[in-house]
């Protein structure tokens, strides 16, 4: 032990005054009654009691550290104190080897406190967990961001998670009266008071943080002693003191995500008070424009939408707006952007339309797309029946035909269910029309086919009930559908090669026979000079003749 730095550390020798007014006992804390209060967890501790691993978890300020030094003291506990900015496994395991040994031979427990546990990197949380499950140490942890996210959760389970409170305006004022009249350890010495102003300039600079309220007080009380009236510290005194006040909002932690949840439930629920309010905690703390500007488009369409699609367009024109001007101009657009979005009508129909519309997708699968929708950009496409059936809407009246666009297993689902909010409410009112029309034609079509279901059913029981007259009628369907085919054969390539059909052939063509017509095909194999000018001579206009099809 160094004897003089333990004597020094008693008479507090450079020590601030938030260091030196530490409570020496439970009983003497400020504040946290919700946990230091009777029956409660930390309440009435006595030597030896049973006692759980625990995270502290509060803002800056509100005796993390004290109590954790408090509680060992008050169960008799040896108190081995890291820190998680400068310490490492290697520490860890010295701390345990160490505890383990006080355990052996004095049958005494440890208590480590790790201030900062958050920063512990998780195999570094992870080297805890044997020591903590064996009981080898109990652990106190103190943290200010949330354990949830800073801490494992292997460790979590075994450890208990106590919330912290920031001191309130009562609370702080105690604090500051003790401080003022403890002539060992705090200014009581000097012979200061303080006025009404002051003290109220105190507390809101502290903003429910003991260290700052006292630190911010020492200042003040020798500034007093310098240049103001002797003895009374004044509203002037403590804003030298304190400087600009540092707003509590760490980019990465919890205040961040607490702020920002603030800032779009107030714009979700109308308050452009409230709205407004959020976005300047954010940009006073330093937080980038840009972060605030993308949650500011994303709420346009998730919590506006089509409601107010000119949200959208106000959203992005802030954040070209600030592009260009910058700050501190601009945080103007922003604003204007915050105030618009706050009083829009709302509706979440473009979020809950994705989150129906992809359930499907994953519940359904890759379903096939219809051939009607499908584009006929190849020949085997056309040969497949991609595009047959397909009705262009601006051929139609209204712009609009009835048609079902899902794939077959889906038709008659519905994804989208408009609001009646703002501008949505006329589009539910056209959306509900366009869905009565594509419903009656289902109708139409459903009815359509159950009447040729019936009149084939009754077709075949007429053939049925005649065998002899039922082969007269499949030879005279084949009889019917092999000459039908030879005429569109015959008209289909004299419109293909746009090559009149030879006379003498046609004149050759008896009342009753189907000879094939004589014509120059491009895909004839014949590569002779002969055959050649044989097809540029047929090729030639002649004289306009009527082509018989029967």
């Amino acid at each position: 032990m160094d004897l003089f730095g333990h004597a020094a550390g008693k008479r507090g020798v450079g020590q601030p005054l938030a260091e030196r007014m530490r409570p020496q006992a439970l009983a003497d804390v400020i504040g946290q009654g919700h946990l230091l209060g009777a029956g409660r967890l930390l309440g009435g501790l006595v030597p030896d009691a049973p006692l759980p691993s625990l995270i502290l978890w509060g803002p800056p300020g509100t005796g993390k550290t004290t109590l954790a030094r408090l509680i060992g003291e008050a169960v008799r506990a040896n108190v081995i104190r890291l820190s998680a900015v400068d310490s490492g496994v290697k520490d860890v395991r010295e701390a345990a080897a160490e505890a383990a040994a006080r355990r052996d031979q004095y049958g005494t427990r440890t208590l480590l406190f790790i201030d900062e546990i958050h920063r512990f990197s998780r195999s570094q949380q992870d080297s805890l967990l044997p020591h903590v499950e064996a009981g080898t140490v109990t652990l106190v942890g103190a943290t200010t961001e949330n354990p949830s996210f800073g801490v494992v959760a292997a460790l979590l389970s075994r450890c208990r998670v106590l919330r912290l409170e920031r001191l309130t305006d009562d609370d702080l004022g105690v604090l500051l009266d003790r401080a003022l009249t403890d002539g060992e350890r705090g200014l009581g010495a000097l012979g200061v008071t303080l006025g009404d102003d002051a003290r109220a300039a105190l507390i809101a600079n502290a903003a429910g943080d003991a260290r700052r309220a006292l630190n911010t007080l020492e200042v003040a009380a020798h500034l007093a002693r310098r240049t103001g009236e002797p003895g009374v510290v004044s509203a002037d005194h403590v804003a030298e003191a304190a400087q600009a006040k540092t707003l509590l909002y760490d980019k990465a932690g919890d205040e961040h995500y607490g702020v920002v949840s603030a800032f779009i439930k107030s714009l979700r629920g109308s308050d452009p008070d409230a709205a407004v309010y959020w976005m300047t905690r954010m940009l006073e703390a330093g937080e980038d424009p840009r972060f605030v500007l993308r949650r500011i488009v994303i709420f346009a369409s998730e919590d506006v939408g089509v409601a107010d699609p000119q949200a959208l367009a106000v959203a992005t024109s802030a954040l070209t707006a600030f592009e260009l001007v910058g700050l501190p101009e601009g945080v103007l657009p922003m604003t204007q952007a915050v105030l618009y979005l706050a009083l829009a009508p709302k509706s979440n129909t473009a979020l809950t339309s994705y989150a129906a519309a992809r359930a499907l997708v994953r519940d359904r699968g890759p379903l096939p797309v219809p051939a009607k929708l499908r584009n006929a950009v190849t020949a085997l496409g056309k040969a497949a029946g991609h595009g047959e059936g397909y009705k262009y809407p601006h051929d139609f009246e209204g712009n609009y035909v009835p048609e079902d666009y899902l794939p077959e297993a889906l038709v008659g689902e519905r994804i989208y269910t408009p609001s009646q909010s703002g501008l949505e409410a006329g589009m539910a009112a056209r959306l509900a029309a366009l869905r009565a029309k594509r419903s009656g034609r289902r109708d139409r079509r459903g009815r359509s086919t159950s009447v040729t279901d019936a009149a084939s059913n009754c077709g075949t029981n007429r053939a049925m009930a005649s065998p002899e007259s039922n082969e007269e009628i499949f030879l005279g369907i084949a009889h019917a559908l092999f000459l039908s085919r030879l005429h569109v054969l015959r008209l289909t390539e004299v419109v293909r090669h746009n090559i009149r059909p030879n006379t003498e052939d046609q004149n050759m063509e008896g009342p009753g026979e189907h000879r094939p017509l004589s014509w120059c095909s491009s895909r004839s194999t014949t590569s002779s000079s002969a055959s050649r000018r044989r097809c540029t001579r047929r090729s030639r206009p002649a004289k306009k003749t009527w082509l018989r099809l029967s």
